[in-house]
């Protein structure tokens, strides 16, 4: 049972999502070494072992450290997976919550109060869960790209768990949204607010306009790359927070500076990103996606299910009812 430092609440976890961080980071994929080498998390930094893993948390506070009012506890809430305050301590880097400290796939947890958000909704504790890592990296995407109403913003990987989480916000934000995804999916993606769909296996240069998107979204990466560089109009963004295709891209500078283009890495949230989307889901303007929940101790099942990437949206642990 961790105890909760100063400023610090412990939340009793109800459910808890499954990430792509959480499998990059178990198989060292973010190291750009060995794989050994001290590089092997999120952050660049060495992992500290042992670790509990876990961005996605919902649950209800059930204990505070000092300086933290005791009428927080009952709270039902979400955490912030990209957290500035740990340990007690404000924090030089952030951290990303199950990476650099404990995170959700247990019994408890601790987290700032600051980044446990009161969350009130009739959704459950699964649903609930399927929301904090992957839309606030879409709606940090999105945030960091200014995408406006009317915008054509173009989503790759739409129906997985951030991909979904953009079709989804964008056009919260009234833009026309075209997503990338499998023939199999796409009418998942439809019925999420799509307004077109293109397959993934197609050329982009025959399925869409050259210089005829503003914003492309991208968690893929990979051989296409260079074709979303492509169909982005003069002083178009392009904004990217994945790389299940492949790292390593092609680029030919000439278009970037030629066409005025930014690019844009997004993985630290920017302060208002949280807020912003416990907003979105108390107002309704936002739907869960659960491809399957499984409990905590199926976990190895969950991680391995979610490597198959045949789901749409979000796997989720089962961990304890939250009432």
């Amino acid at each position: 049972m961790p105890t909760p430092a100063p400023g610090e609440v412990l939340i009793r976890v109800a459910a808890a999502g499954v990430n792509n961080t959480d499998i990059n980071t178990r198989l060292a994929w973010y190291s750009k070494g060995d794989g050994e080498s001290e590089d092997a998390s999120w952050s660049g930094q060495a992992l500290q072992f042992p670790r509990i893993q876990g961005a996605d948390v919902c649950g209800r506070i059930v204990a505070v450290g000092d300086e933290v009012s005791a009428e927080r506890i009952g709270e039902r809430v979400l955490i912030e997976p990209c957290i500035r305050e740990g340990g007690g301590q404000r924090l030089d880097q952030p951290w990303y919550f199950g990476s650099e400290c404990d995170g959700g796939f247990a019994e408890y947890t601790t987290v700032a109060a600051r980044h446990a958000y009161r969350i009130d909704s009739e959704m459950s504790d699964v649903e609930l869960a399927s929301f904090p890592c992957s839309y606030s990296t879409a709606e940090n995407m999105l945030t960091r790209a200014r995408v406006e109403s009317g915008e054509r913003v173009l989503v790759t990987g739409a129906s997985g768990g951030v991909g979904s989480a953009a079709v989804q916000l964008a056009k919260a934000r009234g833009a026309y949204v075209i997503a990338i995804t499998s023939a199999e999916k796409a009418d998942m993606l439809r019925e999420l607010g799509a307004d077109e769909v293109v397959l993934r296996d197609d050329d982009l240069r025959d399925a869409i306009e050259a210089d005829s998107i503003d914003v492309v979204v991208d968690l893929v990466a990979g051989e296409q790359w260079p074709q979303y560089l492509e169909v982005l109009r003069r002083k178009g963004r392009y904004a990217v927070s994945g790389a299940i295709a492949g790292p390593i891209v092609e680029l030919d500078v000439r278009t970037l500076y030629l066409k005025d283009l930014s690019l844009l890495g997004c993985t630290v949230l920017e302060p208002e990103v949280f807020g912003n989307l416990v907003s979105h889901i108390e107002q309704g303007k936002i739907a869960p996606l659960v491809a399957a929940s499984l409990p905590l101790e199926r976990i190895g099942e969950a991680q391995a299910l979610f490597q198959e990437k045949r789901h749409v949206g979000k796997i989720v642990l089962e961990v304890s009812a939250s009432g």
